[in-house]
């Protein structure tokens, strides 16, 4: 099916596998850079088109479905290779890794978190709390979100938008090119129009889960797990770092630049990606 296709870097069994899941709006295709730096880093990584499109898989509160959707690609993949998988994601693809390896830990060798701070504590009460009424919709990122321009005459006109947004002017020129390739589609008025909808994002927004604390009593986390951030991420300051500074033991990297890092300095991502892995690596082959 087409929202389930994969972006695939290379299939070897040399490569170390990873699973890696995208940001809210922005497929996997976005990060095709990325994927290119780390396979000549000796990382194979493969993932879920666009979470919250699948009618079968529905955006709701905690997000219970995207993490199935998940969990079945995961397992696809280990039984293909024969191994876990490392389970790496970036904002939504974060957190979705993190609560996938809880539920399922047979198949995650580790989860690598970029810059998707989990969200525990009187904060995950009080966004609790808030997703039961209307409120949630005027504070959460949604607000932005549900109003954004969704369509453009062409490719080029939607280009030369996104290079004048704060939020894409710092991007590395190959993977804004990609995302105006891969990350629009024709719509039935001959435009070119978000290939990752407005009203998924939206949702996806609305519905952050502050249930990770209940999931961890149920579903203790049995693998290690790192965090790569921004130093300038509004993310990270926003949910706090006491949750996964606890949960990741220390193994937290911090790099220039905000919560979109991984588009701004890719090769700078791939080399924070790969020492994160292999440090879990390490760690991993000392304690069998």
């Amino acid at each position: 099916m087409p929202h389930r296709k994969a972006c695939t870097a290379h299939s070897s069994a040399t490569l170390l596998p990873v699973v890696f899941s995208h940001a809210n709006s922005f497929a996997l295709p976005t990060y095709r850079l990325l994927f290119s730096l780390l396979e000549q880093r000796g990382i194979a990584a493969t993932g879920v088109q666009r979470f919250g499109h699948d009618a079968k898989r529905p955006v709701t509160n905690n997000w219970p479905h995207l993490v199935e959707e998940l969990i079945e690609f995961a397992d696809q993949e280990v039984q293909r290779l024969g191994q876990p998988v490392y389970l790496v994601g970036h904002s939504l693809g974060g957190i979705l890794s993190f609560m996938a390896a809880s539920k399922r830990p047979d198949l995650a060798r580790g989860v690598l978190l970029i810059d998707s701070p989990l969200l525990g504590g009187w904060k995950a009460n009080a966004v609790g709390l808030a997703k039961q009424t209307p409120l949630v919709a005027s504070v959460s990122p949604g607000k932005i979100s549900q109003r954004r321009r969704y369509h453009w005459a062409s490719n080029e006109e939607a280009l030369e938008f996104f290079r004048h947004k704060k939020a894409f002017a710092q991007w590395h020129p190959q993977v804004l090119q990609d995302y105006v390739e891969h990350g629009l589609v024709d719509d039935d008025q001959g435009k070119r129009s978000l290939f990752f909808t407005r009203e998924v994002e939206t949702a996806i927004y609305n519905t952050l889960p502050s249930n990770l604390n209940n999931q961890l009593r149920r579903h203790p986390m049995r693998c290690p797990v790192s965090f790569i951030g921004g130093r300038s991420s509004v993310e990270m300051r926003q949910v706090g770092m006491e949750m996964t500074e606890r949960i990741t033991k220390g193994r937290v990297t911090m790099l220039d630049g905000g919560h979109l890092f991984p588009m701004e300095r890719p090769e700078a991502t791939a080399a924070a990606i790969e020492t994160s892995l292999l440090n879990m690596e390490h760690t991993i082959s000392h304690k069998a």
